[in-house]
C-alpha cells in the first residue's frame, strides 16, 4: 500500500494544478474529481481513472488498492492540501478526460433521438453541470459553444454527479454545430423573445436542437442569427425570467414529456 505524507509530493503537485488550472487539463488531457460518490460513478462507468488519493475514513465501498493504476492513502492534511472542495470528502482522483468533439454526423441515440440542447456563454460551471445532469435525464445531448464554462472544471463535475462518465458531451464553434444540424436536417430553436417566438407547448420538439444562452445576456446575436425560430416558457408576469440551469431544464422536461 502506497502512502504519501508530503504536501509536496509530484502526484500531490500534480493534482492541485488539475483543480485550479484549466489550461493544465487540457495540456495533460486529465481533469480532477473530489468525492468517493463520484469514483464509485466513474468506477461504475469503467472510466479511465489514473490515481487516486484518500484518507483512511473514507468512505468507499471497496478497497480502491488495485482497482486503478495507482492510489495512495494520504492524512487528513494533505487531502485538504489538494482537494478544491472547503471540506474535503475524503477522496480525489484523476481521470482522463473524453474526446469532446462532435462526429463527422449526427446520428440517433440507442432510443432513435436526435435531441440537442445547446449552451451558448453559460459561464457558471454548476449551471453547467446541472444543465448536464438534467440532460441526461431527460434524453438529450448537450454541446456546448465557445465562453462557457469548462466542462473538466471541479465545480461542473461536482455539479454532473457522474454525467461526464456515462453521457455523450459535445463541444464545437459555431459554424460546426450548425453545419452538423443543416446536414441532419435538424432545427434550432431559441429560448429568446423575437417577432417569431412561440410558446414552447406549441412547437413540435421531439427532433430539434435548442439554444439555452448566458445567464446575463441570454443568446448571442450570432447564435440567434442562426436560430429558424425562437421559443419562450410561459410564466407568471411577476417573473421577469429564469436562470440558464432551470429554463433548460423545463425545456427539456417538455420534450421528453411524449417520451415518459
Amino acid at each position: 500500500m502506497e502512502v504519501i505524507t508530503s504536501k509536496s509530493n509530484s502526484l500531490c503537485v500534480h493534482l492541485r494544478k488539475l483543480a485550479s488550472s484549466r489550461s493544465y487539463r487540457e495540456e495533460t488531457g486529465e481533469f480532477l474529481c473530489d468525492s468517493p460518490k463520484l469514483l464509485e460513478e466513474a468506477e461504475q462507468w469503467a472510466a479511465p481513472v489514473t490515481a487516486v488519493l484518500y484518507t483512511e475514513g473514507a468512505s468507499l465501498p471497496w478497497d480502491p488498492e488495485g482497482r486503478f493504476p495507482r492510489a495512495a492513502r494520504v492524512s487528513e492534511a494533505v487531502m485538504r492540501s489538494v482537494s478544491p472542495m472547503e471540506t474535503p470528502q475524503g477522496v480525489v482522483f484523476s481521470c482522463r478526460s473524453p474526446d469532446y468533439a462532435p462526429p463527422e454526423r449526427l446520428e440517433p441515440d440507442a432510443q432513435g433521438r436526435m435531441r440537442y440542447l445547446v449552451l451558448d456563454g453559460v459561464q457558471d460551471p454548476g449551471n453547467v453541470g446541472t444543465i448536464l445532469r438534467t440532460a441526461d435525464a431527460f434524453g438529450a445531448t448537450v454541446i456546448l459553444l465557445p465562453g462557457c464554462a469548462d466542462l473538466n472544471n471541479p465545480k461542473t463535475l461536482r455539479a454532473g454527479m457522474g454525467v461526464h462518465f456515462r453521457s455523450v458531451i459535445y463541444r464545437c464553434a459555431l459554424e460546426e454545430l450548425t453545419a452538423r444540424l443543416k446536414e441532419a436536417d435538424l432545427p434550432l430553436y431559441g429560448a429568446a423573445l423575437r417577432e417569431d417566438t412561440a410558446d414552447v407547448r406549441a412547437v413540435d420538439l421531439r427532433r430539434c436542437a435548442m439554444a439555452v444562452g448566458s445567464e446575463g445576456r441570454g443568446l448571442s446575436a450570432a447564435v440567434l442569427a442562426e436560430c429558424d425560430r425562437t421559443i419562450r416558457i410561459p410564466m407568471d408576469r411577476t417573473c421577469e425570467s429564469l436562470n440558464a440551469a432551470s429554463a433548460a431544464s423545463v425545456l427539456l422536461w417538455e420534450a421528453a414529456r411524449g417520451d415518459l
